[in-house]
């Protein structure tokens, strides 16, 4: 199981699909998660989060299902916060979780990317909330992750679609 991190339009979603169809491994983004249950909608729409033990189960109850099927898993901006970071840790999940994968996007590029998928919840004030919330929370998760054994590698995310992955499968072999 690896898991990637970086802000909305870092790639986090293009490049976990990617990686997870080459390996046979199960994508699984907490957006997604979120999003096909429709209970969340709302939620969503203006930015913010869904509260953490929700996610938390939803999660793990995803992660059991593809785990049973012989599937290694791609966790697309999961864990979210220090508090499923610390979730993960305290209940041994940590230990399935081989590498940590940030991609670094400078804003401008970023800001790009998103106007570009038109996503009904990209609003501005969405995409700056999400901003925040993700950078509030990256260094606590990552640096709780390494000290679990994590290996937190970051890669820069910019380039195209096939750089980036090439630097991320160098990464995971």
């Amino acid at each position: 199981m690896i898991a990637l991190f970086g802000l909305a339009g870092s790639g986090k979603s293009t490049q976990g699909q990617i990686i997870a169809e080459k390996m046979g491994w199960k994508w699984l983004s907490v957006g997604e998660v979120l999003r096909n249950t429709g209970e969340f909608d709302e939620i969503l729409k203006n930015g913010e989060l869904v509260d953490d033990m929700t996610v938390v189960q939803l999660m793990d109850r995803e992660i059991k299902k593809a785990e049973g099927e012989g599937r290694g898993v791609v966790l697309d901006g999961y864990p979210r916060d220090t508090i499923q970071a610390e979730w993960l840790v305290e209940n041994d999940k940590v230990k399935g979780l081989k590498k940590a994968i940030f991609l670094e996007v400078p804003k401008e590029v970023l800001l790009a990317r998103i106007k570009q998928r038109n996503r009904a919840d990209d609003t501005d004030e969405v995409i700056k909330r999400r901003f925040e919330i993700v950078e509030q929370n990256i260094c606590s998760i990552l640096s709780l992750l390494e000290v679990n054994n994590v290996e937190v590698v970051k890669i820069d995310g910019t380039g195209t679609v096939e750089e980036v992955t090439a630097k991320i499968e160098k990464v995971i072999n």
